[in-house]
């Protein structure tokens, strides 16, 4: 469900009631009851939450009630400690039921980052609480939509720790798990573009050398694997490439370097999507938006498209 006081039981909502109901009743909600129902009549989206399985008409939603003492704590579009730790709360028990095999993937609402500090959880991102959750010793943000793919290096870090994590070991692993994953939806030879770090990606060594020493043995290492995959090209092109259909993929170098072009181009349809975990997990790619939250105005468009590309990792 995400954070509470933003706006994920409003599009939680709303994204449910326009579901067919079969599609519908695939689904289950990890939260608390009590912000559904008021998000359910605020949105007037007509549903039945319920943890029993037990509904009354064609419109139920099987929920897992999450209870949080804290809850009662939590304000409506402001940042607290007690809406980070009902944060955590869900997506902890989420996980647990993926790593039993109770649910084949997890879809989350946005959380804020802020607050999950606050209530004394201090990860860098939902990405990072997954590993941490998971045992995976790592893990990648892949953003993706009809016109632009990106799998970041490096995501929610400062710019300098972005440069410090420019290795060719991890250059290597983020085309490996793009590669794997383009090819689980059913690109049988995905073509991948690495993006440079530096201007020009380093003009031969006179803007810096991390592509001559990291990226560039990656790609080599890449390539006689097999892999389908060109660069480093220079970051004020390879994005215009890859929207013109010649890459099904680019490698970004950090966060803004891959966000800015996706959410660009497909900021309502864009998907967060984490690899390298032991369990599937897709997410909308927006955040809490406290200004908006709980007006009833906060719009669903990444919630549905975000159902749609979990349905169909599961189906792949």
């Amino acid at each position: 469900m995400g954070d509470p006081a933003g706006v994920g039981p409003e599009i939680i909502c709303r994204a449910l009631a326009e579901l067919p109901p079969v599609q519908r009743a695939r689904i289950i909600v990890y939260g608390d009851i009590k912000f559904l129902r008021r998000a359910n009549t605020l949105t007037k989206s007509g549903l039945s939450f319920s943890d029993s399985g037990s509904f009354s008409n064609g419109r139920g939603v099987s929920l897992v009630h999450i209870p949080v003492e804290q809850a009662e704590l939590v304000r409506d579009g402001m940042m607290n400690a007690a809406a980070g730790t009902c944060s955590y709360a869900y997506i902890k028990c989420a996980v647990a039921a993926a790593l039993a095999g109770k649910i084949s993937i997890i879809v989350t609402a946005p959380i804020n980052k802020e607050a999950l500090h606050a209530a004394g959880h201090p990860f860098e991102g939902h990405t990072e609480l997954l590993a941490h959750l998971t045992g995976a010793k790592s893990s990648f943000m892949l953003l993706a939509s009809d016109k632009l793919s990106t799998i970041h290096v490096s995501t929610h870090v400062s710019l300098a720790g972005a440069v410090q994590r420019v290795t060719t070991e991890r250059e290597l692993a983020a085309i490996r798990i793009g590669n794997t994953h383009l090819k689980r939806l059913g690109i049988a030879q995905p073509r991948i573009a690495v993006a440079g770090l530096n201007p020009h990606s380093g003009e031969n060594g006179l803007f810096g050398r991390e592509e001559i020493d990291y990226i560039k043995p990656a790609i080599r290492a890449a390539q006689s694997e097999g892999i389908n995959v060109q660069g480093p090209i220079s970051g004020d092109t390879v994005f215009y490439r890859a929207m013109r259909g010649e890459f099904d993929l680019v490698v970004a170098q950090y966060h803004d370097q891959g966000h800015i072009p996706t959410k660009l181009i497909a900021f309502d349809t864009t998907i967060n999507v984490s690899l390298g975990l032991p369990i599937l997990r897709v997410s909308v790619d927006h955040g809490t938006a406290f200004d908006i939250a709980w007006k009833g105005v906060a719009r669903h468009d990444n919630m549905l498209a975000t159902i749609a590309y979990a349905s169909r990792l599961c189906m792949s």
